[in-house]
């Protein structure tokens, strides 16, 4: 007897499979020799629809894995009668949250390693060197409350939805199952490690405010898992990727901020590095589905060779990864560091929108596209406040003029003390009058003042209300030095900005930059502390802030927008707490907890209470680390034989051993940047298998 063309009893059956992008249903004959490759081409065959299927793959739902070994056999995968299969495209949509909290929508392999895909990412976004990156699920305050073991666990669902989708479950924790044990040795022959160039997106990659698992827009950058999307249109994101991503978005508003977690303790900042994605699976192996939110963040802080030609993306992801972590004060500062932090920041927003000088493949600045004084007047918009210098200076045939009442010093003199005096400041000169009346009437006139070459030089302090403007004149027979001292920010910004002006042979009809350099106030900058200032800050200073912040930008108020970046990633580095990732464990025959910190040449022993350091074990010291995965315990083989062995309890094991395996990846880095990614070295160190 016959059936579907094949002999019953020949060993065949029926194999259903689910079509996902069809909604539908296939069931066909099969044997357990039939290679999967035979099995999509008979698949195809029976579905009779001319599409293109080179996306599809077979998704087995009850192992959760890919069966994507196209020559391996039904057999071989363990596949049988009672499977159920799915057809289903290995690229999906997934919601990315970057580093500076907006989120990308992104066409993303669900069926390569994790690892694979993120420098598929890093490539679609232009980012280099995705070796320090990766992906982690958001966190919610539980993850903060509970250690690993004792999280909730949320069951994968892989039945298929009505819309055909297979079911969502982001932030599932799920084991990881590895060999039964890993012999990672350090064999440390060097690789060479090439960055990712950066190019601009793939059209097909959208990037728009944040969707939902339906589909669905969210408003007000804001959606039901705390997530903060900034209110920018799909023209400002699609229309320019690349400059779009090197600059910081709109800060989150307060309804937003309340859902951020601010861990309180050593032991809630360890706990939040539950939340990494095993490198070595897949995407869909995690429990992640189509919608789902991941967040891309740097994991390992070992920045290998950032350059501002190639990397203003890369540097203002870091950047806003940083100033993250100070502002959740997920990293400790002091109070001066914080106002230090506060001022590069606000150096960034306000060179944001400035010409920026142009970089060689070296990162040196090529060519400058401000001339000196572009330069001094760009300085001036940073502290100060003013207003137009003239109501008159779009007028061109009357010549602007500045007018003031102002005390002036000469130090030379033998009576050393400020006098009043109402000055005009008009064709490169000042003009000094006794009077209000006198000034009006021209009459009277004390002394002129020649600027144009004389050096004029700050003399500010905020805290203190002092706002002076040093003048060196060099005239025919001396050198005399003179002091104006202003009463408010207002003034300063004004005749600072016209000395300086004068001072380089341009009048006050050279308005243009002169109303961008003067027009910015203390209002107009709209410091909103909370934006620049960690909250336990925020109580502890109170109304001094602003001041503080502007008195502290006063010292880097020259730097380019690249340059304060750097300059803010550079003092983050130096903080004690940079770069050390915890982890609550035990020691075996212990019964207390310990904390373990892991950093880019060490990991480190340490008082779970204080975070003193108890104990540090070089990763050079190191001759191979283990996992036991069945007991999920870590030994670590040292060069003089001793050997160190503990659980993880706020973390699967796994994630310690990737982090251990993935600097001493990123410690064997080459320059030579002709050659790929080593992929393979990098999972023989993190994977778990000899």
């Amino acid at each position: 007897m016959m059936s579907n063309g094949q002999l019953i009893g020949d060993g065949s059956w029926d194999l259903i499979v689910h079509v996902t992008s069809l909604q539908t249903e296939r069931s066909i004959r099969v044997k357990g020799d039939l290679h999967i490759g035979g099995v999509m081409l008979k698949l195809v065959e029976d579905l009779e629809i001319s599409m293109d299927w080179s996306d599809h793959a077979l998704w087995w739902p009850e192992r959760n894995i890919w069966l994507n070994r196209t020559r391996s056999t039904l057999d071989q995968y363990g596949v049988q009668a009672d499977a159920q299969l799915y057809f289903t495209p290995m690229h999906k949509t997934l919601r990315l949250q970057l580093p500076d909290l907006r989120f990308i929508n992104m066409h993303v392999d669900f069926s390569i390693k994790t690892f694979s895909a993120v420098i598929q990412i890093c490539k679609s976004l232009g980012i280099r060197h995705p070796e320090e990156i990766s992906l982690c699920t958001p966190l919610e305050p539980n993850h903060l409350k509970y250690n690993f073991k004792e999280l909730p666990r949320k069951k994968i669902d892989n039945t298929l939805q009505k819309n055909g989708q297979l079911a969502p479950d982001t932030n599932t924790f799920i084991p990881t199952h590895s060999p039964s044990g890993s012999n990672c040795s350090l064999d440390k022959t060097q690789f060479l490690c090439a960055p990712v160039t950066p190019r601009g997106p793939p059209a097909s990659t959208p990037i728009s405010s944040p969707m939902g698992n339906t589909g669905t827009w969210k408003k007000n950058g804001f959606d039901a898992n705390g997530s903060y999307s900034p209110n920018m249109s799909m023209e400002q994101l699609n229309g320019g990727l690349d400059n779009s991503l090197a600059q910081t978005p709109p800060p989150p508003g307060p309804d937003v901020r309340k859902h951020f977690l601010r861990p309180k303790s050593l032991v809630e900042k360890a706990r939040m590095n539950v939340a990494w994605l095993n490198s070595s699976l897949s995407i869909m192996e995690q429990g992640v589905r189509e919608y789902d939110t991941l967040c891309l963040r740097f994991k390992f802080y070992d920045f290998y060779d950032l350059n501002p030609k190639y990397d203003a993306i890369r540097i203002n992801q870091i950047y806003e990864q940083a100033k993250w972590q100070l502002l959740n004060e997920e990293i400790d500062c002091t109070e001066e560091e914080m106002l230090m932090f506060a001022a590069l920041q606000l150096q960034v927003n306000l060179q944001a929108n400035q010409p920026q000088p142009n970089y060689d493949s070296n990162g040196s600045i090529a060519s400058p596209q401000e001339d000196d004084i572009d330069a001094a007047l760009s300085d001036l918009q940073t502290t100060l406040e003013g207003s137009n210098i003239s109501n008159h200076c779009n007028d061109i045939t009357k010549v602007p003029e500045l007018n003031d009442e102002l005390k002036i010093l000469k130090p030379k003199k033998i009576l050393r003390s400020y006098k009043r005096y109402w000055v005009s400041c008009k064709d490169l000169t000042l003009y000094l009058y006794k009077s209000r009346e006198e000034l009006v009437h021209r009459t009277g006139l004390v002394q002129e003042i020649n600027l144009k070459g004389c050096e004029v030089t700050p003399d500010v302090n905020i805290s203190q209300n002092k706002y002076c403007i040093k003048l060196d004149v060099l005239t025919e027979h001396s050198q005399d030095v003179y002091i104006i001292r202003c009463e408010s920010e207002s003034q300063y910004a004004k005749w600072m900005a016209a000395c300086r002006l004068a001072a380089k042979g341009r009048s006050l009809a050279d308005n243009a930059k002169t109303e961008r350099a003067i027009s910015f106030t203390a209002n107009s900058l709209n410091i909103q502390v909370e934006d620049f200032i960690a909250p336990r800050y925020i109580k502890k200073l109170k109304g001094k802030l602003i001041h503080r912040i502007l008195e502290a930008h006063a010292n880097i108020k020259d730097l380019s927008l690249i340059e304060a970046k750097l300059n803010y990633i550079k003092a983050w580095q130096s903080l004690p707490e940079y770069g050390i990732t915890l982890f609550i464990i035990k020691f075996v025959g212990q019964k207390k907890e310990d904390l373990l910190g892991i950093a880019n040449s060490r990991i480190m022993r340490m008082d779970l209470n204080t975070g003193d350091h108890l104990k540090t074990w070089r990763y050079n010291t190191m001759k191979a680390w283990n996992v036991n995965w069945e007991v999920k315990l870590m030994t670590i083989q040292l060069e003089d034989d001793n050997k160190i062995d503990f659980s993880c309890l706020s973390a699967d094991c796994k994630v310690i051993h990737e982090f251990i395996g993935g600097y001493i990846f990123l410690s064997m880095r080459s320059k030579d940047a002709n050659q790929t990614l080593n992929e393979e070295l990098f999972h023989k160190l993190t994977g778990g298998w000899s």
